[in-house]
């Protein structure tokens, strides 16, 4: 099992940046790809960003792309979105996940999910 717990969520005007972390516990961090997904009010949960297990691969969303970057610190158990330039569009609740596979930007892939954070972006 992989447990994780999303923070750094909150209320930010448009055009304002936000980083997001997930922690994780549990099982080896290494060796997962990551991901993040969002899930806005009415709407699917959809792909945001996704990082290889080692790092080297990653991917975004077109919504995204250009304005958010993801990383991981394996010594720290630890995934990071950043997001800049934020516009109304991407208030959303911010899921993290985990996945067996080395890289996967499919939500159906994902084995571990974290509770969410909330981001807001006013306008």
């Amino acid at each position: 099992q992989v447990q994780l717990v999303e923070s750094g969520g909150g209320l930010v005007q448009a055009g304002g940046s936000l980083r997001l972390s997930c922690a994780a516990s549990g099982r080896t961090f290494s060796g997962y790809g990551m991901g993040w997904f969002r899930q806005a009010p009415g709407k699917e949960r959809e792909f945001v960003a996704a990082i290889s297990w080692n790092g080297g691969y990653t991917r975004f969303a077109d919504s995204v792309k250009g304005r958010s970057a993801i990383s991981r610190d394996d010594a720290k158990n630890t995934v990071y979105l950043q997001m800049n330039s934020l516009k109304p569009e991407d208030t959303a609740v911010y899921y993290c996940a985990a996945t067996r596979r080395s890289y996967s930007d499919l939500r159906a892939t994902y084995d571990y999910w974290g509770q969410g954070t909330q981001v807001t972006v006013s306008s």
